[in-house]
C-alpha cells in the first residue's frame, strides 16, 4: 500500500527575501533644509551618501522597488535638503533611510558646495541614532576627494561601532577582471567598512545590501534567524505619529 505523501512545510523565508520586502515597505517621512528640523527619532537610521550622478537614487529605488521614492533629474547636485524614509511593516516604524544631497558637482556655487559639505559632515558627527552610512562609488572614477574628506570624518564613529558600506554603482560597465580589482582596492581603502558590487541594470549585489541593511537595523532578529525576523520593537514609533511633509521637487543623482 502506497502511503498519501505528507504536505510539505511552508517554506521558510530567506533572509534575503524577508530584507528586500522590509525595504519595499519605505514611505517618504519628511524633509529638512537645516540639521534642526530633523525630527529627533530613536530607531536606526541608515545615511545614503555619494557624490552627484555616483547612482544613489538609483540604489535607493532599486532597493526599495520604488521607481520614484529618491528623484534624479538633469540637474544634479542641486538637491539641498536632507530626506528621510520610513521603514516598518504593520505601519510600525522600526528604521529610517536617509537620503543625504549628492555633493562635488562642479556646476553648483562653491559657497553652496561648502556650506553642504558643513551640513552633511554635522549630521555624520552628530545624528544620535545614525546606525550606517552607505557611501555611493563610481568604481571607473574610485573615491575622490570629497569622499576620502568624508571618510575621515566618520572614521571616529566607525571606530565606535558605526556600521559602514562602500557600495561599487554601475559595476555592470566593469569586466570580470575590472570588478575584482574595483573590489579589492576599495576593500583596502574602505578602512574596515563592508564593500559590495553593485548594478541595478544587472541585478548585482541587491539582496546582499539589502540583507546588510536589516541585519545591521535589526540584530536581535538576525540572530534568531528568519523565525523572528518578522518581529518589530515594541517601542517602535507608529509611522502616523511621525512627522510627515510633502516631498520637494527633488534633483539629484
Amino acid at each position: 500500500m502506497t502511503q498519501a505523501p505528507r504536505p510539505s512545510a511552508a517554506p521558510i523565508k530567506s533572509a534575503a527575501n524577508i530584507a528586500l520586502g522590509w525595504l519595499h515597505t519605505a514611505k517618504f517621512l519628511t524633509t529638512a533644509p537645516q540639521l534642526h528640523f530633523l525630527p529627533a527619532l530613536d530607531v536606526p537610521e541608515i545615511a545614503f551618501v555619494g557624490r552627484s550622478n555616483a547612482g544613489k537614487s538609483t540604489c535607493i529605488n532599486t532597493l526599495t522597488q520604488q521607481k520614484q521614492l529618491a528623484f534624479a533629474s538633469k540637474k544634479p547636485g542641486r538637491t539641498q535638503h536632507i530626506n528621510l524614509f520610513s521603514l516598518g511593516k504593520q505601519g510600525v516604524m522600526d528604521a529610517v533611510l536617509t537620503d543625504l544631497p549628492g555633493y562635488g558637482y562642479a556646476a553648483v556655487p562653491k559657497q553652496d558646495k561648502i556650506r553642504w559639505q558643513q551640513v552633511m559632515a554635522n549630521y555624520l558627527v552628530t545624528r544620535e541614532n545614525l546606525k550606517a552610512i552607505v557611501l555611493m562609488c563610481d568604481p571607473r572614477h574610485g573615491l575622490t576627494e570629497l569622499d576620502e574628506v568624508l571618510l575621515e570624518v566618520i572614521r571616529p564613529r566607525v571606530e565606535e561601532g558605526l556600521k559602514f558600506l562602500v557600495v561599487l554603482t554601475k559595476a555592470d560597465k566593469l569586466t570580470r577582471s575590472e570588478a575584482a580589482k574595483a573590489l579589492s582596492i576599495m576593500k583596502l581603502n574602505a578602512g574596515g567598512g563592508e564593500v559590495r558590487l553593485f548594478s541595478a541594470t544587472k541585478r548585482m549585489g541587491i539582496e546582499e545590501v539589502a540583507t546588510l541593511l536589516w541585519d545591521w537595523t535589526h540584530p536581535a532578529a538576525s540572530a534568531d534567524g528568519a523565525n523572528g525576523a518578522n518581529a518589530l520593537p515594541a517601542t517602535a514609533p507608529k509611522m502616523s505619529d511621525a512627522p510627515v511633509d510633502e516631498p520637494p521637487a527633488l534633483d539629484e543623482d
